[in-house]
């Protein structure tokens, strides 16, 4: 229902059961270590003991994933969104340099962390670099630490062939980075990555999470859903 105040726009005003859901949806914030004393700051949403966490990439934060950690805990998931080191209020050793930041063991501390709290499984949605560094954690981790990784424009650094989790890879055709086309390099990976394992590329040029930003983000979710909840 809406109400009007006069001389404003009106207000729409949520059934008390929407309006709880929303209020459940509402993150805390938590804090642990990675390996090395990094700090890794993140935003814990639901309960449930299937847990998601998602990898923001380099133009992003945690702050980002609000609306997808929504349906994740919709669906019944427990979502755990990071901060890498060097973004928000998380720090570590080698930060100073993107190119070689051990991102792959914020990725693993955040795993710990789930399965610690209760987590029996941990999949991970991962856009860019956060999904390279997603799949470096599955190739380092041990066999079972991460069920699932869904890559958003993304590839592991690391040969894939050594992959120890189930891999979604979605991309844009035309999305490109600096050096040229992205897709060669990500169905090159693809086809080294273990079954069980899927690509799907979509129309357009739009990066990682940009993709959640166009016409295709319904969809884009529903594959993450499939996916994530597939026996």
């Amino acid at each position: 229902m809406k109400a009007r105040i006069p001389g404003m726009p009106a207000i729409r005003i949520l059934p008390l059961a929407l309006a709880l859901t929303v209020v459940a949806y509402g993150q805390r914030s938590v804090s642990f270590l990675a390996d090395d004393g990094g700090k890794v700051c993140a935003d814990l949403y639901g309960q449930g003991s299937k847990a998601v966490l998602l990898a923001h990439g380099g133009r992003f934060t945690k702050d980002s994933w609000r609306p997808q950690a929504s349906v994740l805990v919709a669906a019944g998931f427990r979502v755990l969104a990071i901060d890498f080191r060097g973004f928000g209020c998380s720090t570590g050793p080698g930060q100073e340099n993107f190119d070689t930041a051990p991102f792959d063991k914020d990725v693993l501390a955040a795993v710990h962390y789930l399965k610690a709290n209760g987590a029996t499984t941990v999949s991970i949605v991962g856009g860019s670099f956060g999904g390279s560094a997603a799949g470096d954690a599955s190739i380092k981790a041990a066999p079972g630490d991460i069920d699932r990784i869904v890559f958003l424009g993304s590839a592991p650094n690391l040969p894939a062939d050594g992959l120890k989790s189930r891999a979604l890879f979605i991309v844009a055709r035309d999305d490109r980075s600096d050096s040229g086309p992205r897709l060669p390099g990500i169905q090159a990976q693809y086809e080294r990555a273990p079954q069980p394992k899927q690509l799907i590329v979509m129309g357009g040029s739009a990066h990682a999470q940009y993709l959640f930003l166009t016409d295709q983000n319904a969809r884009v979710m529903q594959e993450i859903l499939r996916f994530l909840t597939a026996p």
